[in-house]
């Protein structure tokens, strides 16, 4: 991802008017659902294994062009990183994409997966839209905009963190054991269990949506590219949460994330470090 040479603060005022690119990446995002449902569930899904040994389908393939299309139109001095066909030109204006953010549910039928879009402008990610068609659900946020879901009625609803302010009442989600255990936190993990109410693995974009919708306390993740987390900061951020990774650092770029309600980083931060109290 193209980075400033003096990296700002992602909580820092945001001086500029983001609401067509966000409008943009709503669009967008309608196009990738009408191209990744129409093969969801298919029989003859065509998968391939890559060389990372990950999965990746037709639909994924498909789902980026869509996008790559759309931006070249109408963005075409922007950079562009997706998952499947790298980083396109060099600008401080960089789109961020994964076309099918859990593609292993994908295949598998489970409608446990999202189309992530953000836009990074001096490397700080300010605009974030991350869809989920599998249940209809799509959340969307932009600094200085606020954060959005699309509610029952089909109107937008702003999203809140919650206001839990004790460890021992928190709810987390940590995705998967492996994750913790590769990343050498398996110990963190395992005592972060103990002190929370409650913990479970949802998934993958699912957890931060649900943080900001105020429903957990804690999200995080190891062993995570930019494209997985990106879309994720600016509605976490403009719910009122607040997102590192987990060292600490305001980074999409160094392969782990955390993300949590804000009253409880400092503290959730000390435990994922193993220095908690």
């Amino acid at each position: 991802m193209t980075s400033p040479t003096t990296p700002q603060s992602w909580t820092a005022p945001f001086d500029g008017d983001l609401t067509s690119d966000l409008r943009l990446a709503l669009q967008i995002a309608d196009a990738a659902d009408g191209v990744s449902m129409a093969r969801f569930d298919a029989a003859d899904l065509d998968v391939r294994t890559k060389a990372d040994a990950s999965h990746v389908t037709e639909a994924d393939l498909a789902t980026e062009r869509v996008i790559r299309e759309i931006l070249a139109a109408e963005r075409p001095e922007d950079a562009v990183f997706g998952e499947e066909f790298g980083v396109t030109g060099h600008a401080r204006r960089q789109w961020i994409i994964d076309p099918i953010d859990g593609t292993a549910n994908y295949l598998k039928g489970i409608p446990m997966w999202a189309t992530l879009i953000a836009l990074a402008i001096d490397g700080v990610p300010r605009v974030g839209v991350v869809s989920q068609p599998g249940i209809g659900r799509r959340w969307w946020g932009a600094s200085g905009l606020g954060a959005w879901t699309n509610a029952t009625d089909g109107s937008p609803r702003r999203l809140a963190v919650s206001d839990v302010a004790s460890v021992s009442e928190a709810s987390i989600s940590f995705q998967s054991i492996q994750q913790w255990q590769d990343a050498g936190r398996l110990d963190a993990l395992l005592d972060l269990s103990r002190r929370v109410w409650r913990d479970r693995g949802y998934g993958d974009a699912w957890p931060y949506m649900l943080l900001a919708e105020g429903r957990l306390e804690f999200v995080s993740e190891f062993d995570v590219k930019e494209y997985d987390i990106a879309a994720h900061v600016p509605i976490v951020l403009e719910a009122g949460g607040r997102f590192t990774d987990a060292d600490g650092a305001e980074s999409v770029g160094t392969r782990s994330s955390l993300a949590t309600n804000g009253i409880l980083h400092d503290d959730f931060l000390a435990l994922v470090r193993g220095t908690g109290a």
